[in-house]
């Protein structure tokens, strides 16, 4: 490669005699620096060296507010002031005080935080130079030219979250944006009011860049007049501040209406819009035009519409990956070390899951980009989402400490009408069929329970601002803990009809009653003989004249006796008892302890004896058999961000009293 093609830099460098060099460093006291960049980056004669010389000169400083106001400069030696910057230990705040064109955009993108007025810009492009040699010269000198590219995209990239296929996209138009959208893009983070002057920049790129906004060019160069000799007084009554804030606004205005002319056909023309948003001088007038100019280019008289896109190549790959990438995070799946998607935030998952699908956010907020990454049709976020919450609400329901589970019958309803139960004596005893004789049907008793499905649910929110910090504990606390509750809810209606005791539907009498139901033991006592007593009433209840010889399974008793209950049921012998009497414990192990907190409010010496699990006493019906929660997502319209609905569908209802006592002291 000739010694000319060597000499590039992103515009034609234009040598201007100047006096000054183009950067100042100043300490200000032991651990704080101010340094500006205030002109064309390398030139003078002034290198990056000394830049980095005076840099390392101003010792161990904690903090450094850089401010910048230059329209860009040697693409090498902007590189090196980068680096430079970005690995110094000290904190960086930048200041973009006019403007951060070109490379000096790239050093800019060190500050966390960048602050930028409202009416201060940044302009990003391709490298772009001017070189000369023979045809192999160029060659090399364009190759050059893209590994520059190569190198400036992820300094964007790492700074705004941007894919580097919108960053490339941004470049290759020349994209200048004001305050306001370099903090909605996240080229900045901060935005600051509006500044009254601007430094001047005596620089021949100023007058290089034809998309420059027109106040900012008036506001950085010396008015060009041909009577520079006798130049005209300015009008009484004109306010230039004010100027600049109606431009700006008018601007706001100008891209917002863009927005929804562009919006009504989604992604489609994303390309154009992103064009005619970066022009300035381009109307919403002349934006249809050439919106209608490229729609007419896709329809012809025998192609009414385009067919669709289809994402050949990719298959699901983004959103597989998203997804395993926050199952692994969240703690329910392994992580896999080969996941380009591992390490990111939700909020860069919410990017991509629009960027790898083609969708273009480029002028899109964060808010606005997690917004349709729930809502847009190529995106899998928000069934991504949806997964994980399911995956957390499940966790919860399995891990709920309930123990309604252990001995109660469970059961399933197809709808929501009331169903009718046999229970444990829906027969009598089989009657005897004489040889030759016929069979007779057999009829159950008018006398049936009822049980009818009820629906619980509630209702939460995962808001944008959640994804957008990032904040996974909506997705894993917020719905285990809802699934803790929908079990709780189920466990609140079992024992409900334990502790109150309702009348049953076959004979409108209450489910514990002593005379008509004899399964209520009173003066009883957490002991060996109201045990066997209780016991033995469980053991003689009929169905007629046939005995259904029904064993309590469970001990059901309030937390205040659990350790009695243990003591005295798995005990080998009884109770004050000489342990060589050989006199051994009747009960011992003939049931099994439950101790259940929600007995203790209803009182605090009442037991319970049950039958064994899935015998007819209390049963817990599901939709559909379906014992778990369910979970449904929708766009919010009262919340910003995605309502999340959870909810069980289950009955509970006592189905008969004979594999039932209460022991009441």
């Amino acid at each position: 490669m000739t010694e000319k093609v060597k000499q590039i830099s992103q515009r034609q460098a234009t040598q201007v005699k100047k006096t000054e060099s183009w950067f100042r460093m100043a300490a200000r006291g032991e651990t704080e620096a101010e340094i500006y960049i205030y002109d064309e980056i390398g030139f003078q004669g002034v290198s990056a060296k000394q830049f980095i010389s005076d840099l390392q000169a101003l010792g161990e400083i904690k903090h450094i507010n850089l401010h910048i106001n230059s329209p860009g400069g040697s693409i090498f030696e902007g590189i090196a002031i980068f680096n430079a910057l970005k690995y110094h230990p000290a904190a960086i705040t930048v200041h973009v005080d006019g403007v951060a064109a070109s490379m000096a955009s790239v050093i800019a993108m060190v500050g966390n935080p960048v602050i930028m007025p409202a009416n201060s810009f940044m302009m990003i492009h391709k490298p772009w130079a001017v070189a000369g040699g023979d045809a192999d010269d160029m060659r090399d000198f364009a190759e050059l030219l893209d590994k520059t590219e190569a190198v400036l995209i992820p300094a964007y990239a790492a700074k705004t979250g941007l894919a580097h296929e919108v960053i490339a996209g941004m470049l290759k138009e020349e994209t200048w944006m004001d305050g306001t959208q370099c903090v909605s893009l996240g080229f900045a983070d901060q935005l600051a009011p509006a500044v009254q002057a601007m430094a001047r920049i005596d620089s021949k790129r100023i007058e290089e860049y034809e998309k420059m906004p027109e106040n900012l060019r008036n506001m950085l160069t010396p008015p060009q007049n041909s009577l520079t000799h006798d130049p005209a007084p300015p009008q009484a009554g004109v306010n230039e501040a004010g100027l600049r804030e109606q431009f700006i606004e008018e601007q706001r205005v100008r891209a917002r209406a863009l927005s929804d002319l562009f919006g009504m056909f989604g992604d489609k023309y994303s390309a154009l819009q992103a064009a005619c948003i970066a022009d300035p001088t381009c109307t919403l007038e002349l934006a249809r035009e050439k919106l209608l100019k490229q729609m007419g280019k896709d329809s012809t008289p025998s192609n009414k519409s385009a067919a669709p896109h289809i994402y050949a190549g990719n298959g699901n790959f983004t959103g597989d990956g998203i997804r395993q990438a926050i199952m692994a995070r969240a703690g329910y799946e392994p992580l896999q070390p080969d996941n380009p998607y591992n390490g990111m935030t939700l909020r860069e998952h919410a990017r991509l899951s629009l960027t790898e699908r083609g969708f273009g956010v480029a002028s899109y907020n964060p808010v606005q980009i997690v917004g349709l990454a729930f809502t847009h049709s190529t995106s899998d976020y928000g069934n991504i989402m949806l997964d994980v919450s399911y995956k957390s609400l499940l966790q919860g329901w399995e891990e709920a400490p309930e123990t309604f589970g252990e001995w109660t019958k469970k059961g399933q309803l197809s709808d929501f009408k009331i169903a009718h139960r046999v229970g444990l004596g829906g027969f009598p005893s089989l009657r005897q069929v004489r040889e030759g004789a016929e069979y007779k049907y057999v009829t159950t008793s008018d006398k049936q329970a009822t049980i009818a499905l009820a629906t619980y649910g509630e209702l939460f929110s995962i808001t944008r601002q959640a994804i957008i910090n990032d904040d996974l504990s909506m997705l894993t606390d917020v719905p285990m803990k809802l699934g803790r509750a929908a079990k709780a809810t189920v466990a609140d209606l079992v024992y409900a009809i334990l502790t109150t005791n309702p009348n049953l539907s076959t004979d409108n009498v209450p489910l514990f009653d002593s005379a008509r139901h004899a399964n209520v033991l009173k003066a009883a006592a957490m002991d060996v003989a109201s045990l066997d007593k209780a016991r033995q009433m469980m053991r003689r209840q009929k169905e007629g004249e046939r005995h259904l010889n029904i064993r309590p399974a469970f001990v059901l008793v309030p937390t205040v006796m659990e350790s009695t209950a243990s003591q005295v049921i798995r005990s080998t012998s009884v109770k004050g008892a000489d342990i060589n009497a050989g006199i051994i414990n009747p009960v011992q192990n003939f049931a099994t302890v439950i101790a259940e907190p929600r007995l203790d409010d209803a009182s605090q010496s009442t037991f319970y004896l049950a039958a064994a699990k899935g015998s007819d006493t209390i049963e817990v019906a599901y939709l559909n058999g379906v014992d778990t929660p369910f979970i449904d997502q929708t766009e919010g319209f009262t919340a910003d961000g995605v309502t999340t609905k959870v909810r069980i569908d289950a009955g509970v209802a006592p189905i008969d009293y004979r594999g039932l006592v209460q022991c009441v002291a």
